[in-house]
């Protein structure tokens, strides 16, 4: 199994002054690794407008390459505007997921938007950095990778990555919305498409893990990368009701593939759960591997989904 050595909360938003956008989450951390730092790219709120309601700003900080907990800037703008009226993203961009392509940056996101009957729909959109990852232009006012008659609705989490020579995204797709003491909620299962321009996205349609904790388990973050011959999956999951506390909340999961396709899912393996106490005691969830410097990381969120930050563990060993 994996064994991650917790390093403690990298980053706490509301330590952050002057941003009114970005007041409280540090959500879905995503690396991009720079010469003396790394940019961790995060999705943040401002406070609730009059009726409850929120939306989502993507942004990033700096992190010291020699000191991950030493913070030398934070973006001073959203990295991403939200969508003009009745566009996919007009009300939130999280999470995002970049990537590097020769002297450009891309960065696949969930575009969000509200509905009537339910509390909201999302799609996956691409935009396109050519300042080194501090702003970004959208593709277009629609998504690359939006529902589908087999994907009928949420599809959110991407994640990217190139092997070979193919992009690949792995994401969310909702299954079912069902009803939990009246509010509802809803069921995703973690997919995967390729692509050999990361613009046309050929869509598996079919879940890749295995549901453990109960049929409507909801899986998200997938985050796949390769070592030792073979493919490994870091992803969270919950139960599909009461999932916002401790019992039933997020964890962290594990699984295997020797293909991309076929998956053996193993939770024991994941090697890092909550804390005894603290900011990560209730849950943990949306895990993010980088290397860097010879080491291992895992970035993560911990207690209401970020709401106070993301931390850091370490590998203790090596990828196996």
């Amino acid at each position: 199994m994996f064994k991650w050595n917790k390093l403690g909360r990298a980053f706490t938003p509301q330590e952050v002054s002057g941003r009114p956008w970005l007041k409280e989450f540090a959500q879905a951390p995503a690396t991009l690794v720079f010469d003396d730092f790394v940019r961790v790219y995060f999705s943040c709120r401002p406070p609730a407008d009059a009726q409850g309601q929120y939306v989502s700003y993507s942004a990033f900080v700096d992190l010291d390459r020699k000191n991950l907990f030493q913070v030398r800037a934070v973006s001073a703008e959203p990295i991403l505007p939200l969508g003009g009226l009745g566009e996919f993203d007009e009300f939130g961009t999280y999470p995002v997921s970049v990537i590097r392509d020769g002297d450009q940056v891309r960065a696949y996101y969930a575009g969000w938007t509200r509905c009537e009957s339910v509390p909201f729909n999302v799609g996956i959109g691409m935009a396109v950095s050519e300042d080194g990852g501090v702003s970004f232009r959208k593709a277009g006012k629609g998504p690359v990778l939006p529902y589908s008659p087999e994907e009928p609705f949420v599809l959110s989490g991407p994640k990217v990555r190139r092997f070979n020579g193919t992009w690949y995204l792995w994401y969310i797709a909702g299954r079912k919305w069902k009803l939990v003491a009246g509010r509802a909620e809803p069921v995703y299962k973690i997919r995967m498409a390729s692509s050999q321009d990361g613009l046309n996205w050929v869509k598996q349609n079919r879940d890749l893990i295995a549901s453990r904790v109960e049929e409507d388990e909801a899986q998200a973050s997938p985050d796949v990368f390769y070592a030792n011959g073979k493919y490994h999956m870091f992803f969270c999951y919950r139960y599909s009701g009461n999932y916002r506390g401790k019992a039933f909340g997020y964890r962290i999961g594990y699984a295997s593939s020797h293909d991309l396709l076929h998956w053996e899912r193993d939770d024991s393996k994941a090697g890092i759960d909550v804390a005894d106490s603290g900011w990560d005691e209730e849950m943990i969830s949306y895990p993010h591997v980088f290397e860097l410097d010879g080491k291992t990381y895992l970035a993560y969120l911990g207690n209401q989904v970020g709401r106070e930050g993301f931390g850091l563990a370490v590998l203790d060993g090596t990828l196996e």
